[in-house]
């Protein structure tokens, strides 16, 4: 019975990976609504096993493992997927085949720069595998909100409230500047911090709170478009911290 209940956390990392698979062929094939809940899915029982594995301390390098090959699928090609799908909107305004893609060779450059988000995030995980520096906080962008990022992307398409601002966001030049920012932010050395919070003080989690009390507000206000927008002011924070010697740990 313990080692059925020990492979518990490792059973809800599959159901991540899972998700992942899925969002990807959903994004490879055009739904990328469909493909951004999956993501959103995949969050969620990536947060789960992780709780899991603390309640039953079921912990292995099994278990650690497959958790990085599960974000690696659900937060770096999914996402990946996503991109090379909204840069063919975005160049032939339609989603095809890739066998029938007949495009200029910089045309297919803009396509395969989506590439990027699943390299680089597979370097940030293979990083933060072999880091046994015992850090409370992240190097550079973990790479479940770089999947909530572009997760976000594909479901603000399903929300036409703000479409009128959809031309300048989902625009080529955008996206790709974008693909690349987040690729670079997952292997960028500076510290973010973590949402693990070893007490409730307000002296110790004071960043943390601002950012969930602002996260809040714009999820409160902006519903879906609030994702991304979450995303990037946990980059914006991070950035001033980083830059005025804020201590985050």
């Amino acid at each position: 019975m313990r080692t059925i209940i020990r492979q518990i956390p490792n059973f809800i990392t599959s159901l991540n990976l899972t998700s992942g698979v899925l969002a990807t062929i959903f994004a490879i094939d055009g739904h990328l609504i469909w493909a951004g809940i999956f993501i959103c899915l995949a969050s969620v029982f990536d947060f789960l096993d992780g709780l899991a594995a603390r309640a039953l301390k079921a912990y292995s390098d099994t278990g650690k493992q497959l958790d990085s090959l599960s974000d690696l699928v659900s937060f770096g090609v999914a996402p990946g997927a996503i991109l090379f799908t909204l840069l063919e909107f975005s160049l032939y305004g339609k989603n095809q085949a890739i066998y029938e893609i007949s495009g200029q060779w910089y045309e297919w450059i803009i396509l395969f720069s989506s590439l990027l988000i699943p390299v680089f995030g597979a370097i940030r995980l293979a990083r933060f595998n072999v880091n046994s520096s015992g850090e409370t906080f992240f190097r550079g962008l973990a790479i479940p909100s770089n999947g909530i990022f572009w997760a976000s992307m594909g479901l603000m398409l399903e929300f036409p409230k703000y479409q009128e601002y959809f031309k300048h966001i989902y625009s080529t030049k955008i996206l790709v500047m974008l693909g690349i920012f987040f690729a670079g932010m997952m292997v960028i050395n500076m510290p973010m911090f973590s949402l693990k919070l070893s007490n409730f003080s307000w002296k110790d989690n004071w960043f943390r709170y601002i950012f969930l009390i602002m996260a809040g507000v714009l999820l409160a206000v902006l519903n879906v478009y609030g994702l991304a927008l979450t995303i990037l002011l946990y980059i914006i924070l991070n950035s001033i911290f980083y830059l005025f010697k804020v201590k985050i740990s």
